[in-house]
């Protein structure tokens, strides 16, 4: 389905980038760079679709050469660490063919971008067929009218006029020193050194120690430079790429939209993905459990099971009669919700139990693992020093020699106490030498999960809340209704309805379900829901009315019977 991805980079050389190896790279070209004389080669690359530059009117025609464009670029920023250029990467939606991505690309560049003055150097690609995307360079430096660049900034020299002071650029200090005000250089003034103007400088003797005026420290941002770095600019371009994005969706006769706003900002319950990236896919592909990719799928199968909630709920509210039927059917669903959140809850805190426990016992032995680890490292370098100092040891020195090979025969000992305790350790924890290595990795893995487990327990759990809440209200409203009626309507599907919670559980949860966290979990709910007996309650019940009522129609069969 179409997503909104709308993603903002700056391309800087600061972060040992640079504007001709990006644009090489997304239009799988080769391209060379006259500012380090690299040449990037990317021709092999697959998955290009379409490409194309756009220029506004300003610009030379020439630049239409991606090449001569980014070289221009790199040409005239002059800095290590210059912003070279910006870039967008972009999702396209699924739902299009190529021709509807070329018109929307082309639409929302040519009004956000093109008629803004920048240059824009665009490619799709899709390289598995699946992920169909766009990658979008646009130039930083605006243009003049005449087709050269501007200054990102200018130097803006801190002037004074009595007492006051005020930033001015090279071309407003002519006006602003007819209207009285002066630069301000640095002075030394005994032991200190000071701004101040020239006359006041020469009234007092000091000597300048410096030729340069005083200036604010980034100077002046050039307007319309300030204008695209700012963020109320980044979101009005999120914005139009949806609309953009709408329109097309609209015209292709599609029912779906894309929207930029975030979950909480739309109002919407459901936990949003988190992105998964590149290496995380990669793993997937080879097998290998991505702990991204395993956190998505839960999410995706927890906003699963809400969206269903919801949707049962709507479907009650609905109703157009409060039979004892409907109402039966709405608490035993609200039950059945219930016992499928109260399993999740558990499942997840057993899982949380277990991680925590794991922890504790890893842990500590991971540590003592490493102070073994150097005690014997210690050890071994020891032994190797007495051994050296033995082999030194002439052999007329008797005594001296068999000191020290009774101390290599001590640490010979104490090394194999040693080994014989990071042996213990090691099966202690199920792990082989090589595992060890690893347990780090494990035992930080583990610390995410514990976190993990315990906030969508909680989810779970303030799910549940909000059921038990809906069926205090039921049970409200049906107060009027004959309870025994209401209550054998309930028994009757009740089987029916656990089943599909298990089919629930199985399905958004864990396949393998526990029978005993299953009964729990229903013994939970109903304990919850004041009903722990309400099966056998209503039996007592019912056999009480059958015995009544035998009496009662014992006495009008002996009334009868007097009669006669």
């Amino acid at each position: 389905m179409a997503i909104y991805h709308l993603e903002a980079k700056i391309i800087s050389r600061g972060a040992g980038r640079s504007a001709c190896a990006a644009s090489a790279y997304m239009s799988c070209s080769r391209i060379y760079n006259d500012y380090d004389g690299v040449q990037h080669d990317y021709t092999r690359k697959q998955g290009l679709v379409w490409q194309r530059v756009f220029l506004p009117a300003m610009a030379p025609p020439e630049w239409q050469d991606r090449e001569r464009l980014w070289n221009a670029v790199e040409e005239q920023e002059k800095t290590k660490d210059s912003r070279l250029a910006r870039e967008f990467v972009a999702a396209l939606p699924v739902e299009l063919d190529k021709d509807a991505w070329i018109k929307l690309l082309s639409e929302f560049i040519q009004e956000q971008f093109v008629a803004d003055g920048m240059c824009a150097d665009v490619a799709i690609h899709d390289t598995d067929g699946h992920n169909p995307h766009a990658h979008i360079m646009l130039t930083i430096r605006p243009l003049t009218d005449k087709g050269t660049w501007q200054h990102k900034t200018e130097k803006e020299y801190l002037c004074v006029r009595d007492g006051a002071e005020q930033g001015f650029t090279a071309a407003e200090f002519n006006a602003a020193q007819a209207e009285g005000w002066e630069k301000q250089y640095q002075y030394k003034a005994g032991k200190m050194k000071v701004y101040m103007t020239a006359v006041e400088a020469e009234a007092h003797g000091y000597e300048r120690v410096s030729k340069y005026p005083k200036c604010t420290k980034f100077g002046r941002q050039n307007p319309i430079s300030a204008r695209w770095n700012s963020e109320e600019q980044l979101v009005a371009w999120r914005a139009a790429w949806a609309d953009t994005v709408n329109r097309a969706l609209e015209q292709a006769g599609r029912e779906e939209r894309i929207d930029p706003r975030s979950h909480a900002e739309r109002g919407l319950d459901e936990q949003p993905t988190v992105h998964e990236g590149v290496a995380a896919q990669v793993m997937e592909r080879k097998g290998i459990i991505s702990d991204r990719a395993e956190l998505n799928r839960q999410i995706k199968a927890d906003n699963k099971l809400l969206r269903e909630l919801k949707a049962v709920v709507v479907k009650l509210s609905k109703a157009l009669q409060n039979t004892i039927p409907a109402i039966a059917h709405a608490m035993e669903t609200i039950r059945q919700n219930m016992i499928v959140l109260r399993y999740g809850a558990l499942h997840y805190q057993y899982r949380r139990t277990d991680a925590e426990a794991y922890l504790a016992k890893a842990k500590p032995a991971y540590n003592k693992y490493l102070e073994l680890r150097h005690t014997i490292q210690a050890k071994i370098e020891e032994r190797k020093e007495v051994q050296r100092q033995r082999d030194e040891t002439p052999v007329r020195s008797f005594l001296k020699r068999r000191e020290l090979s009774a101390r290599i025969s001590s640490l010979t000992e104490e090394l194999e106490d040693l080994r014989n305790e990071e042996a213990f350790i090691v099966q202690g924890i199920d792990k082989d030498a090589a595992g060890m290595k690893n347990l780090k990795t494990d035992i930080a893995n583990t610390e995410a999960a514990v976190q993990r487990y315990a906030d969508t327990a909680r989810m779970f759990t303030e799910e549940l809340d909000q059921e038990e809440q809906k069926f205090a209200e039921l049970k409200h409203q049906a107060n009027e209704l004959d309870q025994d009626e209401l209550i054998a309507a309930r028994l009757a599907i009740r089987p029916e309805m656990e089943q599909k919670a298990e089919f629930e559980i199985q399905h958004t949860i864990i396949k393998e379900i526990n029978s005993w966290t299953i009964q729990d979990s229903i013994l939970g709910v109903d304990h919850s829901l004041g009903e722990v007996r309400l099966e056998e309650t209503f039996r007592h019940r019912q056999q009480q009315k059958l015995r009544q009522q035998n009496k009662q129609n014992n006495r009008k069969h002996r009334s009868r019977e007097w009669e006669r």
